[in-house]
């Protein structure tokens, strides 16, 4: 059987619920009058301070598959590297192994964090050529890298703090990752009855900025980018009896690319965000949203695997204003209730969300889990809950 874009039935996984919305045409987008057309989200590349065990643990907690490696057994001295996938998911777990390695001063400043949210495209020099002319710094100009495989094209353009944007074109290219990498394949043993993944695609990464930034930014995405406003979160929306923030989210034309953008906002005692910049030492990637089909059984494996969350207190759950609000779901509020996921409607569906402890040991990067049903928004009824499920974590480290 084929699905409605006339592939195999069984690739339909691949495809999170809200990357199938845009592929059926119902975001009008055409990429010819685009300035800057992002095909998708290409990678999500981070320095780590130990990217053997860090690639070991995204294997065995969150279920990804080792594809491919660089390091000093392939003439790569300075660093290893390991590329995870899972679905239409890629990670690359970059650490430093010379002494002298930049990645292991970037590092020592930050942090394990994400320092490339790297973006497929269709013609990098185009790219680049309108970002410049829009007065973004070109950290490597186009160029060509290839190997027995074919050619890649890449180009990096500097973003918030120092994040990049890695541009590739890799439409000629079959190898498992890119030049340098040499295919390799998981070693650690999935538990029996385990789902064939766990997420199948990055929907969003979150971006924290300092004070007085998060505008500057915004408006950097639409010129620079030619990125497109989607949501915007402010004032109450967003504020607890401690602390708030801001946020505003912009994204590619076709929106499978989505990038809020969050900055502190003036309260009581000290947001998330400032915690944040503190430990990070500057802006930078604050969460990845993991688009999942299943969460409870998304949720079930990776807690098993030694994965934290949040806890939600009862009383959201025994709320009867959630109830009128969401209406019918999937999944029972008493099974909701079990797990600690939030659910959230709007006008076009609704979702199912939750998010880990920060997965480090500074108290910085986290992850969320969302399961889409028509929902094209980031869980706004959830806000303060899950704000105040923060600030918990917050004061139990000091932080607040």
């Amino acid at each position: 059987m084929t699905d409605i874009l006339g592939r195999p039935e069984a690739q339909l996984d691949d495809v999170s619920f809200d990357q199938l919305r845009q592929l059926v045409g119902l975001v009008d987008y055409d990429s010819a009058k685009d300035p800057f057309p992002v095909k998708s989200m290409d990678a999500v590349v981070f320095v780590v301070g130990n990217a053997t065990q860090t690639a070991w643990f995204y294997q065995t907690a969150f279920g990804m598959s080792l594809i491919a490696y660089s390091g000093p057994e392939t003439g790569n001295r300075d660093h290893k590297s390991y590329v995870l996938k899972s679905g239409s998911a890629r990670f690359v777990i970059n650490g430093g192994v010379a002494p002298d390695s930049p990645l292991l001063d970037h590092h020592r400043r930050h942090g394990d964090g994400v320092v490339d949210l790297a973006l497929e495209v269709g013609d990098v020099d185009q790219c680049v050529e309108h970002a410049r002319k829009q007065g973004a710094t070109v950290l490597e100009e186009p160029h060509d890298v290839s190997d027995s495989f074919g050619t890649v094209r890449i180009a990096a353009i500097a973003t918030y703090g120092e994040t990049r944007h890695t541009l590739v074109d890799r439409s000629r290219y079959t190898g498992p990752y890119l030049p340098g990498y040499v295919a390799r394949s998981s070693t650690v043993q999935r538990p029996a009855g385990a789902p064939k993944r766990l997420f199948q695609a990055v929907d969003h990464c979150v971006g924290n900025v300092e004070l007085g930034k998060m505008d500057y930014w915004v408006e950097w995405y639409n010129r620079v980018m030619g990125f497109v406003n989607m949501a915007e979160f402010i004032g109450d929306d967003i504020a607890t009896d401690y602390s708030a923030l801001m946020s505003k989210v912009v994204s590619n034309g076709n929106h499978r690319v989505k990038f809020p953008l969050n900055e502190p906002a003036i309260a009581k005692k000290k947001s998330q965000i400032d915690e944040y910049l503190e430990f990070y030492e500057g802006a930078g990637v604050q969460h990845i949203a993991l688009a999942t089909n299943d969460i409870i059984a998304t949720v079930e494996a990776m807690a098993a695997a030694g994965v934290e969350f949040l806890e939600t207190p009862d009383s959201y759950y025994d709320d009867p204003e959630l109830r009128a609000r969401i209406g019918k779901v999937r999944v029972s509020i008493e099974t909701l209730k079990q797990y600690r996921i939030l659910v959230d409607r709007d006008e076009d569906g609704y979702l199912l969300q939750i998010f880990t402890k920060p997965i480090g040991d500074r108290p910085t990067v986290f992850y969320e889990l969302i399961e889409r049903h028509g929902s094209l928004g980031f869980g706004k009824g959830n806000f303060k809950a899950l704000f105040e499920a923060i600030e918990r974590e917050q004061e139990r480290r000091g932080n607040l």
